[in-house]
C-alpha cells in the first residue's frame, strides 16, 4: 500500500497569473513550482498553519537556508537570490528522492506516523476520533452524523491535513493506552500550538510567502544535527528524556505529544481506522515558535496569545509592527518578522495571516480562526517607525471606545433592570455594531496614512452605537435618566471631586 505525498496531489494549489495546471499538488511540485503558484488552498486553518511550518522547514533544506552560512548578511544575501532565481526542480528531487519512503502515508514507516502502534495499543481510536469537528465515542452529533458503528471513511488527503492537526493542536488528557517497554500509559499533553494564533507573512506568491516565513538560524546550527522527523535514522524513544531543539528546522517539525497511526482500506485511497495516543512521556520542551506573539500574564509566565474568534485581526497590528508594542501583556513581535524589512523588493505587497484554533488547553475545541491583512508589513517599524507607531495610537483609540462602550451598555442595563453589572443582550448587540464598523474605519485611516484626530472617529461611532442599543430602552423617566448617566462613561465616567474642608 503507498501514498507518496511528495507527488500525490494533496496540497490545494491557486496558480498565478500567467500560470495553470492541477488544482492539488505533491510537495516536490509545491516546492519546484513556488513561484508560479499565488497560494495554497488547503484548510482548515490549523492545517495550514501546520503545512506551512513543514514547508518552511523543507524550502530550508533545498536551498541551503538551514544554515546561516558566513553571517546573518551572508544568509540574507543568499535568500534574496532564491527570491529572484526560484527554487532548483534538481535540489527539491536530490532531497526528496532518497527519502521517498518516509514521505509515504500508508508506508513501511509512514509520514509523521508511529508503526508500532498497531501493536503497542490494544484497540485503534476509529476514524471519527481522528477527524476534527465529527462526534466520537458518546459525544454529542453536532455537525453530521457520524457513528462509530458505521463510520465514514476519510480520504487520504483530509486524513493527512488531519493528522498535522492532531500533532501541532491536539488535546491534553486522558487517550488510549499504549505500553511502550515496561511502560503502560492512558495520557498525553496537548500539542505544541494548541490554543494558540499564529502570524504568517504571505506575498504575492508561494516562493515569497516561504520565503519570508524563514527566520535565520544561530550560527552554530548544522544540518546534520538539526533534524526533521522524516530525516531521523529511526523512530524516536517514546520513554527517553526530553531535549532541546538543535536548529530552525527540528524546532519547526518538533515538540509533538501525539502519536498517530493512519489504517487504509483495501484501495489504498482511503482511510478505515486510526491509532491516536501519547507520543513522548516527558514533556516535550517549548519550541520557541517563531510565528506565536509571546506575551506574558500577571504571574510573569510566558505565554503565546491565543486564537480568539471573536477579536478581529486589527486589534493586533501594532504588536506586529512595533518591536516593544507596550500594554499590560507586554507582547513580542513574532520572531518571524524580525527578518522581514530586508526583503525590500516585495515589502510593499506583503500581508500577514492569522491562523489558529480556539480551544481550551485540554479538550474543548471551538471554532477555526483565519484572518489576513491588506499589505502592510510597509510600515514596519524598521521602514516607517512614525507610521507604525501612528498605528498603533489608533488601535489604543478604537480598543478604548470600544472598552468604553462596554462599559456604559452594561451599566444602563443594570440600572434599567436592578441588576448587578455584567454581560447583557446589550453587551453582545454593542460589540456586533462597534467593532465591525470600527475595524473599516481602521483599515481606512490605515490606507490613506491619516491619523490626524482620529479618536474622534471611533467616539462618534461608540456614541452612535451606543444610542442605538439603548434606543430600546423602556420610556420612562428612571431608565432614560440612568442612560444618561451611562452615557457619561464614554467619555471617561463622573469625574470625582473633592469635597472641600469645611
Amino acid at each position: 500500500m503507498s501514498y507518496p505525498l511528495t507527488t500525490r496531489p494533496w496540497i490545494g494549489v491557486r496558480w498565478a497569473a500567467g500560470h495553470s495546471g492541477p488544482s492539488g499538488l505533491g510537495l516536490r511540485d509545491v516546492l519546484a513550482h513556488s513561484r508560479n503558484l499565488a497560494s495554497l488552498t488547503v484548510g482548515p486553518p490549523p492545517a495550514l498553519s501546520a503545512l506551512y511550518r513543514l514547508l518552511y522547514a523543507l524550502i530550508a533544506r533545498v536551498t541551503g537556508l538551514d544554515e546561516l552560512g558566513e553571517d546573518r548578511d551572508d544568509w540574507l544575501d543568499r535568500r534574496t537570490e532564491v527570491l529572484g532565481s526560484g527554487v532548483d526542480p534538481g535540489r527539491v528531487d536530490a532531497y526528496l528522492e532518497p527519502l521517498a519512503e518516509r514521505f509515504d502515508l500508508f508506508g513501511p514507516r509512514p509520514f509523521l506516523q508511529d508503526p508500532r502502534l498497531a501493536e503497542q495499543c490494544p484497540k485503534p481510536a476509529g476514524v471519527n476520533k481522528l477527524i476534527f469537528g465529527r462526534s466520537a465515542g458518546n459525544n454529542q452529533v453536532w455537525f453530521g452524523h457520524h457513528r462509530d458503528t458505521a463510520p465514514h471513511f476519510p480520504g487520504a488527503v483530509e486524513a493527512a491535513l488531519n493528522l498535522l492537526i492532531w500533532l501541532y493542536y491536539g488535546p491534553s488528557g486522558r487517550c488510549a493506552s499504549r505500553t511502550a517497554g515496561s511502560t503502560t500509559a492512558a495520557d498525553m499533553s496537548a500539542g505544541p500550538l494548541r490554543t494558540s494564533l499564529s502570524y504568517h507573512p504571505e506575498g504575492a506568491n508561494l516562493l515569497e510567502t516561504l520565503l519570508a516565513g524563514l527566520t535565520p538560524p544561530e550560527s552554530t546550527v548544522r544540518r546534520t544535527a538539526d533534524l526533521c522527523p522524516w530525516e531521523l535514522p529511526g523512530l524516536p524513544d517514546p520513554l527517553e528524556a526530553p531535549s532541546a531543539y538543535p536548529g530552525v528546522c527540528s524546532r519547526l517539525t518538533g515538540g509533538w505529544q501525539h502519536a498517530v497511526l493512519l489504517v487504509p482500506d483495501s484501495g489504498g485511497e482511503k482511510v478505515r481506522d486510526a491509532y491516536i495516543t501519547w507520543a513522548r512521556r516527558g514533556k516535550q520542551p517549548r519550541t520557541e515558535d517563531a510565528y506565536l506573539m509571546w506575551q506574558i500574564s500577571q504571574q510573569e509566565n510566558i505565554y503565546p496569545r491565543p486564537a480568539d474568534s471573536g477579536r478581529a485581526l486589527w486589534r493586533d497590528l501594532d504588536a506586529l509592527l512595533l518591536k516593544e508594542p507596550g500594554g499590560s501583556a507586554r507582547p513580542h513581535r513574532p520572531a518571524v518578522l524580525n527578518s522581514i524589512p530586508e526583503l525590500e523588493d516585495i515589502l510593499d505587497r506583503l500581508s500577514v495571516r492569522a491562523l489558529g484554533f480556539e480551544q481550551d488547553g485540554k479538550t474543548k475545541d471551538i471554532q477555526f480562526v483565519s484572518a489576513t491583512t491588506p499589505a502592510v508589513l510597509n510600515a514596519i517599524e524598521e521602514r516607517e517607525p512614525h507610521n507604525a507607531r501612528r498605528i498603533g495610537d489608533l488601535r489604543v483609540a478604537g480598543e478604548r471606545y470600544g472598552k468604553r462602550l462596554e462599559w456604559a451598555v452594561k451599566r444602563a442595563w443594570a440600572a434599567i433592570t436592578n441588576t448587578s453589572v455584567g454581560d447583557c443582550p446589550w453587551t453582545h448587540q454593542a460589540a456586533a455594531l462597534y467593532w465591525s464598523d470600527a475595524e473599516e474605519l481602521f483599515w481606512s485611516r490605515v490606507h490613506e496614512r491619516d491619523f490626524a484626530q482620529a479618536w474622534r472617529d471611533f467616539r462618534n461611532l461608540a456614541e452612535s452605537t451606543f444610542d442605538g442599543v439603548t434606543r430600546d430602552a423602556p420610556p420612562t423617566p428612571h431608565a432614560m435618566k440612568v442612560v444618561e448617566e451611562a452615557r457619561l462613561e464614554l467619555y471617561g465616567g463622573r469625574r470625582r471631586t473633592r469635597r472641600n474642608a469645611a
